[in-house]
């Protein structure tokens, strides 16, 4: 089912501030910002050898992000994890009790179909799946 980490998300109040440590200081390589306004959230991404890393930054006060911030402040958010086929990976998991957050895939960052898994049935960690597009 899982093919590989896709990306660690990390949430952050103002990207500017990270896009300039992770770049200036650890040397990554920015591939792009992006905002997705139906999440409300702005995404800085950066190569990190295999893996992606995903700056979060909320463009609204009623963000998904902006409730995390408040409550936990930045810090690692989310681990992805690449899936071939995300509705069938959405049914196993629910098979085996895992509570979801999406019951169906929606479109993320870079075309992605994505969904999440409820951290209170994975150990307090929100995991995402993602599936990318073919092509």
């Amino acid at each position: 089912m899982i093919t590989g980490i896709d990306h660690i998300a990390i949430a952050v109040e103002n990207l500017e501030p990270h896009i300039r440590f992770y770049r200036d200081v650890l040397g990554l390589s920015c591939q792009g910002i992006e905002e997705i306004p139906d999440q409300k959230v702005r995404v800085a991404v950066f190569a990190a050898g295999g893996v992606r890393l995903e700056l979060l930054e909320p463009m609204r006060p009623d963000s998904p992000i902006s409730r995390f911030l408040e409550k936990r402040g930045e810090g690692l958010h989310h681990v992805a994890f690449s899936v071939e086929n995300i509705v069938r990976a959405l049914r196993e998991v629910a098979e085996k009790n895992v509570a979801l957050i999406d019951r169906q895939p929606r479109t993320g960052e870079g075309g992605k179909q994505i969904a999440f898994l409820h951290p209170k049935t994975t150990g307090g960690v929100l995991i995402e799946f993602c599936e990318r597009p073919s092509g």
